[in-house]
This record gives C-alpha cells, sequence and structure tokens, in this order.
C-alpha cells in the first residue's frame, strides 16, 4: 500500500464522515474535499476544477432550467385535469395514473422536480376527493424516485455515470440505455402499491374538503381568523415604536398583517418600522386581545374607512402553506435570518414541524426541511414566494395562480431538446439547446433560469468528480477492488451483483446519491475487471442502486413528502422495507440478463 493510497482512503473515509454526520452542508463538504484533493497532490490543480466543464454538472444545470420552464408555463395544469379525468375519485386510479405520470415525468427531469411540480395538484385531488393525503404521497415519491431510472438524464447518478465511465476507458451509455430496467422498476412500484398498499400505506385523518382553501386551513390549522382594524390617533403612544417594541405576539397574542397609510398598504411591516399619527393597523386575533391593546396605546377601535376596502381578506390577500424542501437556502436559517417579512410582506402565523406546533414567536427557530409554516398576506407576495424555489407552496393561490405562459412552446422545447439527444447530439449540448431556447422564446427570463438551478447540487457533482479521478490515478480503486474480490473469490456472478446493490444501497441511504455513486464506481468497475464482470454493467448498477432510498426519508423526495403526508420514520421503514427488497431482486435480475 503506498503512501498515495493511504491518503486516497484517508480522504474518501473523512468524506463518509463528513457527509453520514452532517457536519457541513453537502456543497461545502464537497468543495473541501476538491481542495484538500488539489493540497495533497492526489490531482492535478488543473483537473481539480474540470468537474465544473463536465458533461454531468452541464446537462444537470440544462435538466433543472428545462423542468422549472414546464412548470412555470402552466403546463402542469393539463397534467392535473387529465388525472382528474382519467382517475375520478377511486384511491388505485389515482395512485395507478399518478405513479405512472410521475414516473415517466422524472424520467427526463430531476426526481424532486417531478414530485415538487406535482406536490400542489395531489394535494388539491386529495381535498377533492376526500383521501389522505398519506394514501397518496408516499406512491408519488417513490414513484418519482423509481422513475429517474428510465433515462440516462432522470437522476443525478445516472447523469454523472457516463463521466465516470469515461475515466475508466469505458465507452457510455445512450439516453435510453437504461430505460428497459427503470420501466421494470417503475411498474413493480406501482404494481406494489396497487396491491400492497392499503397495508402498508398509513391512514391518516381526512380535513373537510367541502368547505373554501381559506377556511379549510383555519379550521384545520386552528388559525384566527378574525380582522380587526384600529387608527392611531395624534396622542397614542404607540406613535415612533417599532412593532418589535410593541410585541404584539408575546404580550397581545396578536398578528399585525398590514398598515394603511393614506393610499398605501405596507403588508407585513417589519420589526424596525415606526408607527405614526393617522395610521391604521391590521391585526389578526381576538377581539378581547384587539381590546386590551387599544386600552394600553390609547389607539381608536373600531372604526370604519373606505380605505379598507382595499385590504380584502380571500380576495386580495389570505392564508397559504409553504414546506421547507430539501437543499433549501431556508434551511438552516430562522425566520429573523430570512426577513420573511421585509423581504416578501408575508407574516409567519405558525411553524409545523413534525406533530410539535409552534404558535408563539417562532423567529428565532432554525428551520428544517420539511417543515410546514403557515403564512398571511397578499396573493401576489405569497406567489412570488413560491416562484423563488426556495419554499413549495401547496396552498391553491385564489388571485392569477398560475402564469399560463406559452405551455406549448416550452413543451417544444422540451421535447426538441430530448430529440436532439435522441440523435446522438452530445447530451449537455442538447440539454442546454432547450434550456437556451425557452429563454430566446420568453417562455422564462434569464434570470428565472438562473433561479431554477440549484448551486449546491452543482457545487456537490462537481466538487466530487475530482475524488473518482483521484481513486483512479492513484491506484486506491484497484486496491479496494482486490481485497473485495479477495471475499468474494470463487463466487457466483449473482452474488457479486447483490454485494454490489447492497452496498450502494446502504451508501445512499446515509450520504447524497451522488456521492454514493462517485465513490463506488471506480471500485466496482476495477472488481469488474478483475473477476470478468462486465465493468459498465456493475457501474450501472451502482448508479441504479443509489436511487435505492426508500427505507429513511433520508432521499430528499422522501423529506419534502414527509410533512404533507404526516408521515414518521416508522412508516417509511415499514413500505420501504418490501420496495427495497423488490428492488434489489429486480435491478440484479435485470443486469445479469440484458446488461451481462
Amino acid at each position: 500500500m503506498t503512501t498515495e493510497i493511504i491518503l486516497v482512503l484517508s480522504v474518501l473515509a473523512i468524506t463518509v464522515l463528513l457527509f453520514v454526520f452532517e457536519i457541513f452542508r453537502v456543497d461545502i463538504i464537497a468543495i473541501l474535499i476538491l481542495l484538500g484533493l488539489a493540497w495533497l497532490g492526489l490531482v492535478p490543480a488543473k483537473e481539480a476544477f474540470s468537474g465544473f466543464a463536465s458533461n454531468a454538472v452541464i446537462s444537470m444545470i440544462a435538466v433543472m432550467i428545462l423542468g422549472y420552464g414546464i412548470d412555470r408555463s402552466g403546463a402542469m395544469n393539463y397534467a392535473t385535469r387529465y388525472i382528474m379525468r382519467i382517475a375520478g375519485s377511486s384511491e388505485k386510479r389515482l395512485i395507478a395514473v399518478i405513479a405512472t405520470t410521475v414516473g415517466f415525468l422524472s424520467a427526463f427531469m430531476q426526481n424532486i422536480g417531478a414530485a415538487v411540480l406535482f406536490l400542489p395538484a395531489l394535494l388539491k385531488i386529495s381535498r377533492t376527493n376526500q383521501i389522505s393525503p398519506s394514501r397518496l404521497m408516499m406512491p408519488l415519491g417513490f414513484s418519482a424516485i423509481l422513475g429517474g431510472t428510465m433515462s440516462m438524464v432522470g437522476s443525478g447518478p445516472l447523469i454523472i455515470l457516463n463521466d465516470l465511465l469515461l475515466q475508466g476507458d469505458q465507452a457510455k451509455y445512450g439516453l435510453f440505455s437504461v430505460t428497459p430496467l427503470g420501466v421494470l422498476l417503475l411498474a413493480s412500484g406501482v404494481f406494489y402499491f396497487l396491491v400492497f398498499g392499503r397495508f402498508v400505506l398509513p391512514a391518516k385523518s381526512v380535513a373537510d374538503t367541502s368547505k373554501g382553501v381559506q377556511q379549510e386551513l383555519i379550521d384545520t390549522w386552528r388559525l384566527p381568523s378574525s380582522i380587526f382594524y384600529c387608527r392611531i390617533p395624534k396622542d397614542s403612544a404607540i406613535i415612533n415604536k417599532t412593532r418589535e417594541d410593541v410585541q404584539f405576539r408575546s404580550l397581545y397574542n396578536l398578528h399585525i398583517l398590514s398598515l394603511i397609510e393614506g393610499e398605501d398598504i405596507l403588508y407585513a411591516p417589519w420589526r424596525y418600522s415606526r408607527f405614526v399619527e393617522g395610521q391604521i393597523l391590521v391585526l389578526l386575533g381576538d377581539r378581547l386581545d384587539v381590546e386590551k391593546l387599544v386600552a394600553d396605546y390609547h389607539l381608536l377601535f373600531p372604526i370604519e374607512s373606505k380605505k379598507l376596502a382595499k385590504f380584502q381578506f380571500n380576495q386580495t390577500c389570505g392564508f397559504a402553506e409553504i414546506i421547507i424542501p430539501p437543499l433549501s437556502p431556508f434551511a438552516g436559517k430562522s425566520i429573523r435570518d430570512i426577513a420573511v417579512r421585509k423581504t416578501f410582506g408575508v407574516e409567519p402565523i405558525l411553524l409545523m414541524r413534525g406533530t410539535e406546533e409552534y404558535r408563539e414567536d417562532f423567529s428565532d427557530q432554525v428551520l428544517q426541511p420539511g417543515d410546514a409554516i403557515i403564512l398571511f398576506g397578499p396573493w401576489d407576495n405569497l406567489k412570488t414566494l413560491g416562484d423563488n424555489r426556495t419554499c413549495v407552496l401547496v396552498t391553491p393561490i385564489e388571485a392569477d395562480r398560475t402564469r399560463q405562459n406559452k405551455p406549448v412552446t416550452a413543451l417544444l422545447c422540451f421535447l426538441g431538446a430530448i430529440a436532439l439527444a435522441i440523435s446522438g447530439f452530445h447530451l449537455a449540448v442538447a440539454l442546454m439547446t432547450g434550456a437556451l431556447a425557452m429563454i430566446l422564446l420568453k417562455v422564462l427570463s434569464i434570470d428565472e433560469a438562473y433561479r431554477a438551478i440549484e448551486w449546491q447540487t452543482v457545487f456537490l457533482l462537481a466538487g466530487l468528480i475530482p475524488l473518482g479521478i483521484a481513486m483512479e490515478r492513484t491506484g486506491t480503486a484497484a486496491f479496494i477492488a482486490q481485497q473485495l474480490m479477495s471475499w468474494l473469490h470463487g463466487s457466483h456472478t449473482i452474488l457479486l451483483l447483490l454485494a454490489v446493490a447492497i452496498l450502494a444501497t446502504l451508501f445512499s441511504l446515509f450520504m447524497s446519491n451522488v456521492a454514493a455513486t462517485v465513490l463506488l464506481v471506480p471500485l466496482v468497475m476495477m472488481m469488474g475487471t478483475m473477476s470478468g464482470v462486465n465493468p459498465r454493467a456493475l457501474a450501472l448498477l451502482v448508479a441504479v442502486c443509489a436511487s435505492n432510498s426508500f427505507l429513511l426519508p433520508t432521499h430528499q423526495v422522501n423529506a419534502l413528502l414527509m410533512s404533507p403526508g404526516g408521515y414518521r420514520n416508522i412508516d417509511y421503514l415499514k413500505a420501504g422495507g418490501l420496495m427495497t427488497i423488490i428492488f434489489i431482486v429486480i435491478v440484479t435480475s435485470g443486469i445479469y440478463l440484458i446488461y451481462l
């Protein structure tokens, strides 16, 4: 064992520990590894940043832009109407249609993107048909993950696989080389929930969906719904104070929704905004609490004014629920850090984390992926927040909810990019051409295209590619392969495939599936060369099994759907246990029969 191999193994061990214990964010870990490899001399400096120009990274960026353009164009509304028309109100038909549709969509975009696109539609379908979201969310999530195995652009591991194959002097896979295996996996997932769904899916209570969306939110979350108006006279003690001085929430149990001054309405005033004479306070809470505030600060109450017509609950503003998705820049920050009121003009009302509710002032609570937050604000502000890709807006907006901006054009750009890739053009060139076409044809603006890119994922991909280069160049992959082959010497090929599939599955449960792929592909290709098993087939096995993340809500899609589905860890263990076994059996059999 050489010094270089010891160094690479040390870096590999540190990488695994950093990912497992989440000591830093995944993109920061990737950059640390990248720079560490360069400083240790394990990769040449000129190649340390080669990942940023890789086919995998450029393809991923283009897929993000294409998916965002499809969403913003309003094309997904047609899919929602189609699902409702075909599936009706039957739970099994809904599962079959939704799972199949999401699965095929996620074959051409990130699975987290496919799940995000369908989440609001699925919640609406759930309310309309009186079906608990817990019966639909998990089939949606599992199908999005399984569908990502149907093309070489459907998931991060498959996108990066061809770059890793080229590093190992192996031929690339075509866009649909993995499709036969992916179709089998998606079909097995749909069949699994149709047959075993009633046994493995939890049955949560269903809210009363006969009411309007706003009333349903109020009843479900027990929200205050009475709005009161107070005017500040010239002798009021509140003049020149800030909302933080008054402590509306902690002392009076009130939310200040807006300030009306002249013809202007300031929604969710910032904590340092000062009150002045003549302003009208718009308050949410109970009358007795309002009367206490009025008495303490000598406010005029009740009042009537034509200006109040501009502030119309359920017409110009209302409640909305958002969910913090994985990789959101909001995760790890508090409401105060984000400055939600100042930046977006919305008032936080309630924070829901698992089974815990935070109704008092939660401005300093650090947000986590899966957190649900109830906000109050004007529809335009709420829509802007949802379009910012930092959270998922799951409440139908009462105003103009979708831009309906050239859905046919967006679909043509998307399908054109896929057609170019099928025709033999370089994948990154084909996908980026489709993304640019969306911008030039004004499906979305260049600023929106930049917002569509999840830079954390980009840095994760680009930062880990040099680790694969280092493992190959220093002989580390060959060394590990020799050790594993000594244990599996003389075993049947099926046992080797099972060992690789289980290893990739375990890695993906505790670290990024992309990271697991980058770490394992060079290793298994070396094992294949030594054992006489096709190295490309073993590499494909790793990339596909890196998506086998059903046992725990650690996968981005599972984490996203945990809160709206009302799931607990035990629910994933129950439903994901058998799915994991089915996945491994189908993948190993498929690789053995189709690709070897």
